[in-house]
């Protein structure tokens, strides 16, 4: 029960080699870089302004293995002789969490290129606007999702906590949750069913007040009260 956009991260890898003396005998020594850029729906790369920092977690033999950039496209580079296998951390600008990528640096080709499929649940009214920007965010219908007053959100309703709450309801309060959406939803309510991977999807910035308030209403019942 969580709102869920759905994205594609470019990684692009450039490797050469540099006149320096090798470390290793038979390996010539290397200057590598790594940036991060966002895709939109015909695949153009767009800066990756959703991020607020990437951090690149480097093989253990490096000085500084742990390296963090805060500004598109977020530029990695290093020097080395060896290839190896690094995560990498996208962290979300709000709300929006972590995604982890796997990525292999390698020597095989002067420039590869890496896709990755990342996902911002729950995100914040001004991140799905700075989504917007590389594809669909669940309001095609022209209508902007609302964006989240300081208060909390709509009629002082606390948006990001029914969103929490929603997720820890157990099978049976969930399966009437989705019912109830289904019943009282606008024309504007963005759903998905993904059925495949048994999941039901709703923008909570896309419900009616009324139908917000039945939530919040439903999930603080005394009966669910912690």
């Amino acid at each position: 029960m969580v709102a869920e956009i759905k994205r594609t991260v470019k990684l692009i890898t450039e490797q050469r080699n540099i006149d320096k003396p090798a470390l290793q005998e038979g390996f010539p020594m290397k200057s590598w870089n790594i940036e991060v850029y966002m895709l939109d729906e015909m695949g153009n790369e767009k800066p990756a302004t959703c991020f607020q920092k990437v951090v690149y977690n480097l093989h253990p033999s490096f000085e500084n293995p742990i390296q963090t950039f805060t500004e598109p496209p977020f530029r990695c580079e290093n020097e080395g002789w060896g290839e190896f296998d690094m995560t990498i951390d996208l962290f979300t600008t709000e709300k929006g969490g972590k995604n982890t990528l796997a990525h292999d640096l390698n020597f095989g080709k002067p420039r590869y290129e890496a896709k990755h499929t990342v996902s911002f649940k729950n995100p914040s009214a001004q991140l799905v606007n700075i989504l917007r920007e590389t594809g669909p965010v669940g309001d095609e219908n022209g209508k902007k999702v609302k964006k989240e007053s300081k208060s909390g959100g709509k009629k002082g309703i606390d948006m990001e906590k029914l969103a929490e709450s929603l997720v820890k309801l157990n099978e049976d309060d969930l399966l009437h949750v989705v019912q109830m959406i289904h019943d009282n939803k606008s024309e504007d309510t963005y759903t998905k069913n993904d059925i495949e991977q048994g999941e039901f999807h709703v923008d909570l910035y896309t419900l009616p007040d009324t139908l917000v308030k039945m939530l919040w209403d439903f999930v603080h019942s005394p009966s669910r009260a912690t």
